[in-house]
């Protein structure tokens, strides 16, 4: 009997590690360079050729730079993860089939069936919007049925195309406004927080396809929803989907890098945070009693707390209410914790995408800093102020710069490293918001 128990174990394992195997050799054959992306490639070229030619007086030197300059970056990163192309491709069709659309005016947005309902900025945003808060649920319910786990990704695939659709959309209206007023839909709080649940989610499914893991979906698709609930908030109490005209300081060509850029760290930031709940949802699934959750309750508070901060700005039943929602959320993950501890992958796991996810969003932030302080000094005439974003800015820094340092020099990991994370987050969150309602400054756009 004993025998037959070890043969068995042993052709589990052996089937293991065949399908393991499988999947990486898939995974190097989807990895080589082929036809598609010698035609990918020149399908890219010919349409930055194209703007190139078609738009050659709209763009400075640097910005024409900027152009040709990601489509390589675009072909590479396409290479290495195969699904983006799809997506590139459907969103830039679609985007185009709106633009065609409007064929140069404007008022079509309430006319025409497919902008109106779907293609123009808002819509295209709005469905983003219902996209995620179903691929959020979706995510969760493919923890107790995984049948249903593929249309968490579903859901999130088409609401990163919406999204996607509607910048690039609302690039082009701003033009359609006013030739002079057309600009890159990063300036302002509801383009950024677009763009920041974009990042967020795209850097998820990079890593959910590398893993081959969907249970950290809806972790990291809670922090979205968040993002997407201020969205919505602040869409139709504040207006803010309203294209406005740039100020002196930002009708510059350094937005363009330093914003995406940024916004790079805090998805990055935001995705790390999400997994290292998820890993000490994993390591209390055992546990009865509730003293060893303490610190995880005070920082989950922290966070789903912060934004009755917007309360002082009116709606104050709003955010009480997505206050209470939140906590019974939070309360819901921790009773059920033990179940969904099962479902969570390896601690090993947990912990590399967390550094991983860190280390991209240390780069970049650090570029973006860079980048900042370049174009401080043009719009200024010195690179740094300590005005109070600069000095938040590298308050993040230095955390993640301190998180990545023990990790590498000293080999930390587990149960502090993820609380460490989950404090970045709302360390972050204030760079990012409670600057701009809190304190006055140089950087002052984005203020509710």
């Amino acid at each position: 009997m004993s025998q037959t128990i070890a043969q068995s174990k042993a052709a589990s394992v052996a089937a293991k590690w065949e399908k393991a195997s499988a999947e990486v050799a898939t995974e190097r054959h989807r990895g080589r360079f082929n036809w598609t992306d010698i035609v990918f490639f020149l399908v890219l070229m010919a349409a930055a050729v194209y703007f190139l030619v078609e738009w050659s007086d709209s763009m400075d030197i640097y910005e024409k730079v900027i152009l040709v300059s990601s489509t390589f970056a675009i072909v590479w990163v396409g290479w290495l993860w195969r699904p983006l192309r799809s997506y590139l491709i459907l969103t830039f069709a679609l985007s185009v089939f709106a633009i065609l659309l409007y064929g140069g005016d404007l008022s079509k947005a309430e006319s025409n069936f497919f902008l109106k309902y779907f293609l123009s900025s808002q819509s295209a945003v709005l469905w983003m919007c219902a996209l995620f808060f179903m691929s959020t649920v979706a995510y969760w319910l493919g923890l107790i049925s995984e049948r249903l786990s593929w249309m968490g990704s579903a859901f999130a695939w088409a609401g990163t195309v919406m999204g996607s659709i509607g910048l690039l959309v609302r690039w082009r209206e701003s033009h359609l406004i006013a030739f002079d007023m057309g600009h890159i839909p990063v300036s302002n709080l509801y383009e950024v927080f677009v763009l920041f649940c974009l990042i967020t989610v795209l850097f998820y499914l990079y890593y959910e396809r590398r893993y081959h893991t969907r249970a950290l979906g809806g972790f990291v698709m809670l922090v979205v929803a968040s993002a997407v609930t201020f969205l919505l908030w602040y869409t139709f109490l504040r207006d803010a989907a309203t294209i406005q005209p740039l100020n002196n300081a930002l009708n510059s060509w350094w937005m363009k890098l330093h914003v995406p850029a940024n916004f790079v760290g805090y998805g990055t930031f935001a995705l790390a945070a999400m997994v290292g709940f998820a890993y000490l949802v994993k390591l209390h699934g055992e546990t009865t009693s509730w003293r060893p959750m303490i610190p995880l309750l005070l920082v989950g508070g922290a966070l789903v707390a912060e934004p009755l901060i917007f309360s002082s700005r009116g709606d104050y039943g709003v955010w009480v209410i997505y206050f209470g929602v939140s906590v019974l959320i939070v309360a819901g993950i921790l009773l059920a914790r033990k179940r969904i501890a099962a479902h969570l992958p390896s601690y090993e796991l947990l912990d590399d995408i967390m550094y991983r996810a860190i280390s991209i969003g240390f780069a970049f932030f650090t570029v973006a800093t860079v980048l900042g302080a370049f174009w401080a000094a043009d719009a200024w005439g010195t690179y740094w102020q300590w005005d109070p974003k600069e000095t938040w800015a590298f308050i993040v820094w230095l955390n993640y710069a301190a998180w990545l340092h023990l990790r590498l020099m000293r080999g930390m990991r587990g149960q502090v490293m993820a609380y460490w994370a989950l404090v970045g987050l709302v360390v972050t969150s204030f760079a990012f918001l409670g600057v701009n309602i809190f304190l006055s400054g140089l950087h002052s756009y984005g203020e509710l």
